[in-house]
């Protein structure tokens, strides 16, 4: 069956360096180093590789790809956009360690547009890169099931595939809003709001039942009006904060689903003329660079934004060099970062 799938692909002109790396008995990265003429290489291993390329018709290939835009040593990466501390910290992380393992980096940007992900997800798989890395996409089914079909490597940020077919890296969501909210109870706080995230994202749902889960514990009864749907945008915390203080018995504390929401929220409070922490507590989750910048700063959950850009190409590295490794989850601690925005509610 393997040999069938090797004849394959050989046959169709996609050789790629872990294919020269498994006839030549070394890793991928080698290859990569080998045919970027980098100084510290072996000589004898040099030639192993390319004596190796030259039985493949590897050279030949890396040629007609590079008319085409490359694939041999290029990583696609997917996101909403850059515009947000959260995902340019995660690209930081994946930049710094596709740079180690000397791959290069196409990055397109779908701006939440489903038919556009779609689209991107269809010609990226079509030959341009070698894997593909994608944040947060919103409508995973519609479009990684060809995928799996065509033994194209891809990793998921902050997502998870329900069909558990496609390997993900993330934090512990659900922990991570447990932590925040019993936080807040500890303060003394029992009547708390919560902005939701993207509810397509299993990250915003984690985050919701790790709040639920939270007040379950402390026997504080779930008030659906105290939860209101955000976006995991700062307009969106804004509009779900203000109908969060615009309540009757507004809350004393609000959890905010992320850190960009949370500063939507800041400014809906400071528009109704509260003080943040004296009138309305105000936590977030993230801990992106700009938490520690704002007037309060953010109290918050911290996610290792940078070492899940490192993992994710680590695990997409590994699909690479072996297509028939199952796919796993991996995922990281989330932290509480204690910082201004808190304080038990006023008597």
């Amino acid at each position: 069956m393997s040999g069938q799938k090797n004849s394959r692909k050989k046959s169709s002109n996609s050789i790629t360096i872990v294919d020269v790396a498994r006839e030549a008995g070394v890793s991928y990265s080698t290859v990569s180093r080998v045919f970027s003429d980098f100084e510290f290489v072996n000589e004898d291993t040099r030639q192993k590789v390319i004596d190796a390329a030259n039985r493949l018709g590897y050279v030949v290939n890396l040629q007609a790809r590079s008319l085409a835009g490359g694939r041999s040593n290029i990583v696609g990466l997917l996101a909403p956009g850059i515009d947000n501390g959260y995902i340019s910290e995660i690209v930081k992380g994946i930049d710094q360690e596709l740079a180690f393992a000397n791959y290069d980096l196409m990055l397109y940007t779908t701006h939440r547009y489903a038919g556009r992900e779609a689209y991107y997800v269809k010609t990226i798989a079509n030959g341009l890169v070698a894997g593909l890395i994608l944040i947060v996409p919103l409508i995973t089914e519609n479009y990684l099931k060809a995928l799996p079909t065509q033994d194209f490597p891809y990793v998921l940020v902050d997502q998870t595939d329900s069909t558990r077919s496609s390997t993900t890296v993330d934090s512990t969501s659900w922990q991570g809003a447990f932590d925040a909210t019993n936080y807040l109870i500890s303060l003394g706080h029992r009547r708390i709001g919560f902005i939701t995230g993207l509810t397509q994202l299993s990250s915003a749902m984690e985050r919701l039942d790790g709040y639920r889960a939270a007040l379950e514990q402390h026997h504080i009864s779930i008030d659906q009006t105290l939860i209101v749907e955000g976006d995991y945008e700062t307009a969106g915390g804004y509009n779900a904060a203000g109908k969060l203080l615009d309540l009757p018995t507004r809350p004393t504390a609000i959890f905010a689903s992320n850190d960009l929401s949370a500063f939507g929220a800041l400014d809906a409070a400071r528009q109704r003329g509260l003080g943040i922490p004296r009138d309305i507590s105000i936590i977030g989750f993230d801990d992106i660079p700009q938490a520690s910048l704002v007037y309060p700063k953010l109290t918050t959950i911290r996610q290792p934004l940078i070492q899940i850009g490192h993992v994710a190409v680590r695990l997409l590295l590994e699909k690479i060099e072996d297509p028939d490794k199952e796919a796993r989850r991996v995922t990281l601690a989330t932290e509480l970062v204690i910082r201004d925005s808190c304080a038990p509610p006023r008597q």
